[in-house]
């Protein structure tokens, strides 16, 4: 049933076969292309789209559609392991915080309200940038501070959950109380974590373009959708290239990452307008 809402809806079609085609690219791009991101070509310096440079060469020589490649496998990769890590802690620490109540509840949500109030994006910059903007740790301390938000709905939503037959009925066969959050809980808010899990992509790409841009993101020699932006963005009306296809990734990566998201939210919710309608856009 979810599934042929979720089709019915050609927003959400259209978003899934853009983010098909962007995995694609950023996989197997490079095929395409006989220069590696760090290559570099002192005979075409910034020189415009061509038959040997499909999207041109930036102030370095480097040929900018295997960076364009890398950079938007680089950031694919970080997105998508930042929102499914954070989604895993804030299902765990919501839902586990909910059932398990007293003092485990309201500690909890003093954290997550204390870290809701830190000025986290100064945080990620420092931290990031005093480690030399390593890709792994961008994505461990995304997922750090990215978690309470969803967190604290989770909570807002478990509390109910925990009052239900099928959770009181466990509680009296004796299933362990993680257990009962992992198998009982956490489940029955599938939807809203699917949803928050598509568009979590959307705010983690954004989120690492930004940092990136100012320099706190990921460093060179590595490349991302960021840094492409950073070094296009001096030049873009001496040498758009540099700006536009990196821009144009972007863009289509989060495009397509909201529709999914707000496809699957019409699909899985029975109450939404756009379901009960089939979904035509």
């Amino acid at each position: 049933m979810y599934l042929r809402r979720f089709a019915r809806n050609r927003g959400a079609l259209l978003g899934v076969a853009l983010f098909a085609l962007l995995v694609l690219f950023s996989a197997f791009g490079g095929l395409f292309s006989p220069y590696a991101p760090t290559d570099a070509d002192f005979t075409a310096l910034t020189q415009p789209p061509g038959a040997a440079h499909y999207f041109g060469t930036n102030q370095g020589g480097n040929d900018v559609y295997a960076q364009a490649v890398h950079g938007l496998q680089r950031s694919l990769v970080i997105a998508v392991s930042v929102s499914a890590l954070t989604i895993v802690l804030a299902a765990l620490i919501g839902a586990g915080a909910a059932y398990l109540g007293g003092r485990v509840e309201k500690l909890t949500l003093a954290v997550i309200h204390f870290l809701l109030v830190v000025p986290s994006f100064l945080i990620l910059a420092l931290v990031s940038h005093r480690l030399a903007g390593d890709w792994r740790v961008l994505i461990v301390v995304l997922t750090v501070f990215g978690w309470m938000t969803t967190a604290r709905v989770v909570w807002s939503l478990s509390t109910s959950l925990r009052e239900r037959d099928y959770v009181l009925a466990a509680e009296f066969m004796g299933v362990r109380p993680w257990r009962i959050v992992v198998r009982h809980i956490i489940p029955n808010l599938g939807s809203l974590l699917v949803v928050n899990l598509t568009l979590g992509v959307v705010a983690t790409v954004l989120s690492e373009t930004a940092l990136s841009f100012l320099g706190f993101g990921v460093q060179t020699p590595d490349v991302s959708l960021g840094t492409m932006l950073a070094d296009g963005s001096g030049t873009i009306t001496s040498a758009p290239w540099l700006f536009v296809f990196p821009a144009g990734l972007v863009v289509l990566l989060t495009v397509s990452m909201t529709l999914v998201g707000d496809g699957l939210r019409d699909a899985l919710d029975p109450t939404s307008v756009s379901a009960a309608s089939g979904g035509a856009r």
